[in-house]
């Protein structure tokens, strides 16, 4: 037996943002491990939100999929292994990370006790896949986590120029599924703009789109009908999502407000 003492719900410094199913994602309100010369740095830090995050995973005789080096500790009976069934599964996994940027390896970790993953200044969304109507495209590299139950595939876009100028690349990963899975996010959730469309259509100029319905058809489309008009508007090419289904996107981030090209929101 394992007792554990001052963490997440015993410690004031640390606080629970977001806890379903087997996933619970805390922060360090503070970073006391700091010294003379960076402690400024640290307490400003603190008082912007850029803070410290981990994710628990609480694993009673069930499985999650992990991204590989992103577990800090195990407590209990847990053991992983890498989920691939033979050459042929290892060869198809490389060809799907080269295509979507995610590792092409998750490794699983089964039995009963506690994850702990490494901290990380990035956001965490614990995202219900039932909400998703079971099907979630993620944006490249935002895979943290998942129920074993949720398997990942590969989607194509439906043009080649999104490959090429939009952004968001000619393959994404696809969550398939029941259960929960843990995406990074740029900004905090109360910062995400929640768009639910029905047979409607949605433009996006650049890759703000977190995660998407896989029901949505995603092209690269011109702003304006005309190349001129394009060429006029200064936005030129757009990501453009249509049908039904919902789409999750930050409306501003941090580098998009200080190298912003347009010259607006310059700091």
């Amino acid at each position: 037996m394992i007792t554990i003492n001052n963490y997440v719900d015993q410690n004031d410094d640390i606080v629970t943002l977001e806890k379903k199913g087997m996933f619970t994602v805390f922060e360090f309100v503070r970073d006391l491990s700091v010294y003379p010369w960076n402690a400024q740095t640290a307490y400003f830090m603190s008082k912007m939100g850029c803070r410290m995050r981990q994710l628990k995973v609480d694993i009673n005789d069930d499985a999650i999929r992990l991204n590989p080096g992103a577990m800090k500790m195990m407590i209990g009976s847990l053991e992983s292994n890498t989920g691939i069934k033979g050459v042929g599964d290892l060869i198809g996994k490389g060809f799907k990370s080269k295509m979507t940027g995610d590792a092409a390896i998750k490794p699983v970790y089964k039995g009963k006790g506690i994850l702990i993953t490494e901290p990380t200044f990035d956001h965490m969304l614990i995202e219900d896949m039932s909400e998703w109507g079971g099907e979630m495209v993620c944006d490249d590299g935002s895979f943290v986590a998942c129920d074993d139950e949720i398997k990942d595939t590969v989607v194509m876009r439906a043009n080649f120029s999104s490959a090429v100028a939009g952004g968001e690349g000619l393959f994404n990963l696809c969550l398939k599924g029941q259960g929960y899975a843990v995406i990074k996010s740029p900004v905090p959730r109360n910062e995400l703009i929640e768009m639910v469309l029905e047979n409607d259509v949605v433009k996006i100029d650049g890759d703000n789109a977190i995660a998407w319905s896989n029901s949505l058809k995603f092209t690269v489309e011109r702003s304006s009908k005309s190349l001129l008009g394009s060429a006029v508007n200064g936005e030129g090419l757009v990501n453009v999502y249509k049908g039904t289904g919902k789409i999750l996107v930050a409306p501003l981030t941090r580098e998009e407000a200080r190298f912003s090209g347009s010259g607006f929101l310059k700091t």
